[in-house]
């Protein structure tokens, strides 16, 4: 009989708990975002609404990088591959393709509810960006996207 050991989640997803729930987008975008874990936690699963802008992210660790990356696909098509980097006080989402890098530099607030930054990106020589504050109204896990 063979024994198979199950692989278990890189511990540096543990960063991603803070995001779990359902966050209301304001500011210079506004929509909400809605953030659960995949079955297994290997995958932290970002359903996004923004301003007739609707997305999915599955965010997981990079073995080969050491770093938290995702991929984004949205209803116009896009696929686009983010790194992140998520602490006790910064949120921080960084883009590096061809035509178009960029970062997204929030500060959580003391209790984690709040994260108040801003985007800012270059895209085809064009400089874009936008500011965002995003609020924690619920910390329950979205079901499939049914919460936005």
């Amino acid at each position: 009989m063979y024994i198979i050991k199950k692989p278990k989640p890189n511990p540096e997803l543990k960063k991603l708990d803070k995001l779990v729930g359902v966050w209301n987008v304001s500011g210079e975008t506004c929509g909400q975002v809605c953030f659960s874990w995949m079955e297994g936690g290997f995958f932290l699963i970002q359903y996004v609404d923004l301003e007739g802008t609707k997305g999915l992210e599955f965010i997981g660790y990079d073995e080969v990088s050491g770093t938290l990356k995702s991929h984004y696909f949205d209803n116009d098509g896009k696929v686009l591959e983010y790194t992140y980097k998520v602490s006790e006080t910064d949120h921080i989402v960084s883009i590096n393709m061809p035509g178009i890098t960029g970062r997204f530099n929030g500060k959580f607030n003391n209790d984690g509810t709040v994260i108040t930054g801003s985007w800012q990106w270059k895209q085809d020589g064009m400089d874009l960006g936008y500011k965002a504050i995003l609020t924690k109204i619920d910390h329950n896990p979205c079901q499939k996207g049914n919460d936005i």
